[in-house]
């Protein structure tokens, strides 16, 4: 995920506070042996908060290094993270080191893309699968029984904690996890859009975690490559309707910044798909329009798809600038090599910069077209489009 914060000049607590001076001296740190000092003080105030729930002074320090040092921010949100999704729980005398993991499925679909509990035959499916092709051998894995959007996902490291220790206790116990689906908040309606699968893996402290872990030479590359071939049709009854592509597994925050880098071009080709299914538009019969829209500095490029041989923008997608990437890397070149793998043959790439407008009335992003207008992207009446927006 983004590590983007917003700024607050509010007095802050002496937690707060102290997080913010210990994380400065680890940033300044020299070696690993004074790191592993400086991170052990840390850990011991972050897992105290989690603790008692204070989500409002583990934010404050994020955002106050966020304004003042962002070598220090970035040394404190890397152990907030490694906190929040594992830690060591003891069953029997035994330490078992827990990690919360997540499975990333990127979906498109002209209909709604499911979410929502996962029939236990299916859980246990995707445990056998994940268990013979992701996971090391000895690694123990509990499974959430609900498909995530990411509307329901945990967003504070204090529910992400929870949740960790929840399904780290389950992975341990060999028991199955029944998420309360009722408070759930619902799922906003996208084209192209992200679901996650969340679980827990427990393996004896010190043991492999991963495939890619053990001894065998088994890189990612080939884990990822089994794990789509034999997992995807366990996903097929749970995403009817949709063309989907899953990740692989990964820690939790990890696999969510993951997703967000590989849902960019996803929805690219997505777009092309559903307007070449939906108006029988092939790839060279579309004209695409980028521009750069700005707030204080670029935050996002627009992309504008229509018809070649007019000035109508028919759908529109957001391709959000993450992490470090600002105007200096050739973000735009990108879009536009990947539009022209796909097919695209006319392609404009507007230079002026454009204010991060919306529609007043719907709030939709307004995306740029041949003329340098922002505009509603507007399906044609025959497309009868369920969405004109990709996620």
């Amino acid at each position: 995920m983004a590590r983007n914060r917003p700024i607050t000049r509010k007095r802050i607590s002496t937690d707060a506070a102290e997080l913010g001076r210990l994380s400065l001296r680890l940033s300044e740190s020299g070696g690993k042996l004074e790191d592993a000092f400086w991170e052990k003080k840390l850990a011991e105030i972050i897992d105290r908060l989690l603790n008692d729930g204070a989500e409002d002074d583990l934010n404050a320090s994020l955002d106050r290094l966020y304004d003042s040092n962002a070598a220090a921010h970035d040394c404190l949100a890397d152990i907030l993270e490694a906190r929040t999704e594992s830690c060591t729980l003891t069953r029997k005398g035994r330490d078992y080191d827990v990690l919360l993991i997540n499975i990333p499925l990127l979906a498109w679909s002209r209909f709604s893309i499911p979410s929502g509990i996962i029939p236990k035959t299916i859980v246990d499916t995707l445990k056998v699968q994940l268990g013979a092709h992701v996971l090391a051998a000895g690694a123990q894995l509990s499974l959430s029984d609900y498909l995530y959007s990411p509307d329901q996902m945990p967003h504070s490291f204090v529910d992400t904690w929870l949740l960790m220790r929840e399904l780290g206790q389950a992975a341990i116990d060999r028991v199955p996890v029944r998420i309360d689906a009722s408070e759930m908040p619902e799922t906003n309606p996208f084209l192209s859009d992200t679901r996650y699968l969340i679980g827990a893996i427990a393996v004896p402290t010190g043991e492999p975690l991963f495939r890619w872990n053990e001894s065998d030479n088994c890189t990612r590359e080939a884990a990822d490559r089994e794990w789509v071939k034999q997992g995807s049709p366990c996903l097929d009854p749970l995403l009817t309707g949709c063309a989907f592509r899953p990740l692989l597994a990964d820690a939790y925050y990890a696999a969510c910044r993951s997703a967000d880098l590989a849902s960019r071009p996803y929805s690219v080709r997505a777009s092309v798909a559903f307007l070449q299914t939906t108006l029988g538009m092939p790839a060279e019969s579309l004209r695409v329009v980028i521009g750069g829209f700005h707030d204080e500095q670029i935050e996002e490029y627009r992309i504008g798809f229509g018809p070649r041989d007019g000035d109508a923008i028919f759908h529109g997608i957001v391709w959000p600038l993450l992490g470090s990437e600002n105007e200096n890397c050739d973000t735009a070149g990108e879009i536009e090599n990947l539009l022209r793998e796909i097919g695209v043959k006319e392609i404009v790439l507007l230079e002026q910069p454009f204010p991060l407008e919306f529609c007043e009335d719907c709030g939709a992003p307004l995306y740029p077209n041949i003329e340098g207008d922002t505009v509603h992207a507007e399906m044609p009446e025959q497309g009868n489009a369920p969405s004109q927006t990709l996620h």
